[in-house]
């Protein structure tokens, strides 16, 4: 059989300035193009735009708002006698971190008239005080999950 072989995982060395893994994943992820040195400009101008604002260090902020981005739970579809149900499933580790990812970039890409890392910083603080776009979308989840719990015995 074919395409049933698991892609190996790449090991992402940690980021220059903070030593972070979860900093270089979320650096790979803002990237375009393959224009990383952009994408480190975005991220690091948006964390001092946080230290600036908010007196705290800019990545206990990303850390908390990564946290609590993270969804506990999401829906995939399972076909079961000709029909599609949404099954409740939960989230592991590190797709959590990637939909918290995921969902912050586009919350910040979102926002209209400003710079980038001008978006990002914002959307990171409110993250950090569990409102914003971010938020709204993992309680949308959440409820959407809640909403089909019925269907959890076809998981």
């Amino acid at each position: 059989m074919r395409g049933k072989k698991q892609a190996p995982k790449r090991v992402i060395l940690p980021d220059d300035k903070y030593q972070s893994v979860v900093v270089a994943k979320f650096i790979n992820k803002i990237m375009e193009r393959g224009k990383k040195t952009v994408a480190q400009k975005i991220l690091y101008k948006s964390f001092d735009i946080i230290h600036s604002k908010t007196k705290q260090e800019p990545l206990f902020v990303f850390e908390t708002a990564l946290k609590n981005v993270s969804p506990q739970v999401e829906v995939k579809s399972r076909r079961v006698g000709g029909a599609n149900y949404q099954v409740p499933v939960e989230v592991r580790g590190d797709r959590k971190q990637a939909l918290a990812m995921r969902w912050l970039i586009e919350a910040a890409k979102a926002k209209k008239g400003r710079p980038m890392h001008q978006k990002l910083a914002e959307e990171l603080m409110l993250a950090a005080k569990n409102e914003g776009e971010a938020i709204k979308k993992k309680q949308d989840v959440h409820r959407m999950a809640e909403a089909n719990r019925a269907f959890a015995h076809f998981a």
